[in-house]
């Protein structure tokens, strides 16, 4: 339940449109309601701003349907539902048609984009085989009420690439930026951009790479000051610190 949903409800009551034993019945499911194993927080949006989001690692196909179907019915706003495997996602699809899919991440009832927030978001990474993160990092952003957009494969071993865009890079008001190897693009868009900067090492790499570990490292080390990390593959937390960066501004 989101700030203005509340409003409304006690307005209705108010004028008598909503009688104070519908009203309770409303509010008896607003902190949270079980859906089988889950407790499905309706809270969260009226307290942050944004809806709980279903993370799916560890969950069976059922539990990922239940849930969705939950937040779906008793919940409003954007659901998503990040990390499925195919058997996740048939699963929830065949119990909540209509989501939007983004490589493993998939989203229901998403914003109109003709109310997309103005604040230019720009996700970038250096290679292909960072896409996944991407996707994961465009439909969140896209799920959290905002329009970005994207430049892959732009990596420092080509770094013309990157340059070709750097007005693209500069107006952006702030940019999520993915890379595994050695992950120098972070330090690479600090030093380009004065914009609020998330940085997201992937798990792309050779054997030093350590599967993200030496890109996170190389990030939290960054030449470029008030680079922000967030943790290996996690295009979703990247999304969300960005909506909370900008909803303030």
């Amino acid at each position: 339940m989101f700030t203005e949903t509340l409003r409304q409800l006690l307005a209705d009551v108010q004028s008598g449109a909503t009688s104070a034993d519908e009203a309770v019945a409303i509010l008896r499911r607003l902190p949270f309601t079980q859906a089988g194993d889950a407790l499905v927080d309706h809270h969260r949006a009226l307290r942050s701003g944004t809806p709980e989001a279903i993370y799916g690692p560890g969950k069976s196909p059922e539990q990922c349907a239940t849930i969705v179907a939950e937040m779906l019915k008793n919940g409003e706003g954007p659901v998503i539902l990040t990390r499925v495997d195919d058997n996740q996602a048939k699963a929830a699809l065949a119990d909540n048609p209509g989501a939007q899919r983004a490589s493993n991440t998939y989203a229901w009832r998403l914003p109109d984009p003709a109310n997309a927030s103005p604040h230019r978001v720009l996700v970038i990474s250096a290679g292909t085989a960072d896409v996944p993160v991407v996707d994961e990092a465009m439909l969140t952003l896209r799920t959290y009420g905002f329009a970005p957009d994207r430049i892959v494969d732009v990596g420092v071993a080509g770094i013309h690439r990157l340059l070709d865009r750097v007005e693209t890079v500069q107006n952006a008001d702030a940019i999520v930026c993915a890379a595994g190897m050695e992950g120098a693009l972070a330090s690479v868009i600090g030093g380009l951009s004065g914009a609020p900067i998330v940085a997201v090492p992937t798990s792309v790499g050779y054997g030093a790479s350590l599967e993200g570990v030496t890109a996170l490292l190389a990030m939290h080390a960054s030449c470029a000051a008030g680079v922000t990390v967030v943790g290996i593959d996690n295009g979703f937390g990247a999304a969300c610190a960005v909506a909370r960066m900008l909803r303030r501004r």
